[in-house]
């Protein structure tokens, strides 16, 4: 789903001042100033794998471009890394800048993250030079952050695929029922927050009280990885600690947490782009291939012992917009690289499924199609291959969608929840009732199909559309209707 305009967002929100941060030197036991200074960090760590970045600041001249030097103890390897050119050399590690972030000035930083694997021990470096000077000099290296453990699954069924249907450990089919919370895609990026009003226990309690068993929760890949164009407060190892605490407190209420890869970078300002900003700041027709199969490979890692925590590959892919057939933008959607009308290389779905598993990883995967995720016509032609046999296939629909009636759910649609499982990611509509969204959900529940609404945010309904007046679960004219089914349904 799009967004609220940004100024309907700021009106929720509030006013808040943007002010640039001051660079504050690192000042050495002896109160010089060291040379330059680098933080190392630990934002996430799994069993064999992690994610860690550097923060370089450079109190000497001004230099054009610079090189970050690093010894590794314990054999770690450095496997994928973005904002520098990353390199190993036995236990040698170098990250050099790209072409686009070679300046730093006095006083200046620049971050950098990476994806590394470890065996046995995982300790800090302890030594830095950027340019050959020895940086940290006096001072002590900023401490490693203690790897929070993977959340505890709680009361969440653990879910896997059989057949076309979504079954718990038992084998018991199992339907996705509830409702989006959105916030985590955009709150990051624009240097509100993280998540936009509250989530807390009782904040997930009145989820929960509406008989949903399910809740989407969208991310921003930029925010998850902490590049450097998002607040460090809301980036990188804190954004990753709040969303794994959302998951622990939505599996706690016995809810399915479904992680959804909604903003990515990438410019893109062709046919119904939402900006034409690099960064992730909107909807684009598909993933990057510079950031998003690093994003999946660490949340993978992160969530690889959660089987309860669903992965939503990417919102609503529409390449469909940019090229010039519907064979090509299939093509792209499945297999990515340099795509027709798109000018950034895409990570096509085969390459995500391929970097979750590869992170050892085995959890359900939900895939939307084109149109904004609402055409599944080629879906079970392009599906990707999953060694774990666990995909599923996601469906948006609102009532201004394409595929809104139920002679079209019957050709394109009833094929497709045949042979795998299918979801409706997000059901909605702008007209601050339900009627649509009832057809919606009797069709779905006439074949024993998912379905989540959007969205768990108090906006106005339509231009969201909003679910809730507030976060204590009373709803709109729209979201009654949701709520009253999902408590006849799921009692």
């Amino acid at each position: 789903m799009r967004h609220p305009p940004r100024s309907v967002l700021l009106a929720v929100i509030g006013a808040v001042a943007l002010v640039g941060a001051a660079l504050v030197p690192v000042v050495s036991a002896s109160g010089a100033t060291p040379a330059c200074t680098v933080e190392y960090a630990v934002t996430s760590q799994w069993d064999t794998g992690f994610q860690g970045s550097v923060t370089i600041t450079n109190n000497m001249a001004a230099v054009s471009s610079w090189s970050l030097g690093f010894d590794f103890a314990n054999g770690q390897k450095v496997t994928q890394g973005w904002n520098a050119k990353w390199s190993q050399s036995g236990t040698a590690v170098t990250a050099a800048n790209e072409s686009w972030n070679g300046s730093l000035a006095t006083g200046a930083s620049v971050s950098a993250g990476f994806l590394g694997s470890w065996s046995g021990g995982n300790a800090v470096p302890t030594a830095f030079k950027l340019n050959g000077t020895t940086c940290n000099v006096d001072s002590e290296p900023t401490p490693t952050p203690t790897p929070t453990e993977p959340p505890a699954t709680g009361t969440a069924p653990a879910l896997h695929v059989s057949g076309a249907r979504l079954v718990d450990a038992s084998g018991t089919a199992h339907r996705l029922l509830g409702v989006n919370r959105s916030g985590g895609e955009f709150m990051c990026v624009q240097g509100y927050g993280i998540w936009d009003g509250p989530v807390d226990d009782a904040a997930i309690k009145a989820i929960a009280d509406w008989k949903a068993n399910a809740v989407r929760i969208p991310l921003n890949e930029e925010c998850w990885l902490g590049l450097s164009n998002v607040k460090s407060e809301y980036g990188g190892a804190n954004y990753i600690n709040a969303v794994k605490e959302l998951v622990a407190r939505v599996e706690s209420f016995g809810l399915t947490p479904i992680l959804d890869l909604h903003w990515t970078y990438g410019q893109y300002t062709g046919n119904s782009a939402g900006c034409s900003d690099v960064h992730a700041t909107c909807q684009k027709p598909m993933p990057d291939a510079q950031y998003t199969p690093s994003f999946w490979s660490s949340v993978a890692g992160t969530f690889k012992d959660d089987q309860a925590a669903v992965f939503d590959l990417f919102n609503e892919p529409y390449p469909d917009r940019a090229t010039s057939t519907v064979t090509q933008a299939w093509q792209c959607w499945r297999d990515g690289g340099t795509c027709s009308g798109i000018g950034y290389q895409v990570a096509g779905m085969q390459s995500l499924v391929d970097a979750i598993r590869g992170a050892g990883a085995k959890n359900v995967i939900m895939i939307g199609g084109l149109a904004y995720s609402n055409d599944l016509g080629q879906w079970l032609t392009y599906k990707p291959t999953d060694p774990a046999g666990n995909l599923v296939a996601s469906y948006h629909v609102y009532n201004f969608n394409t595929c809104s009636t139920e002679s079209c759910w019957n050709s394109t649609l009833a094929p497709v929840a045949a042979q795998v499982p299918l979801v409706a990611g997000e059901i909605g509509e702008n007209t601050c009732s339900h009627a649509f969204v009832d057809q919606v959900m009797k069709w779905f529940d006439d074949r024993g199909l998912s379905y989540l609404g959007w969205t768990w945010n108090t906006w106005d309904c339509s231009s969201g559309p909003s679910l809730i007046s507030d976060y204590s679960g009373t709803p709109t004219a729209y979201g009654v209707g949701l709520r009253d089914h999902l408590r006849a349904v799921n009692p």
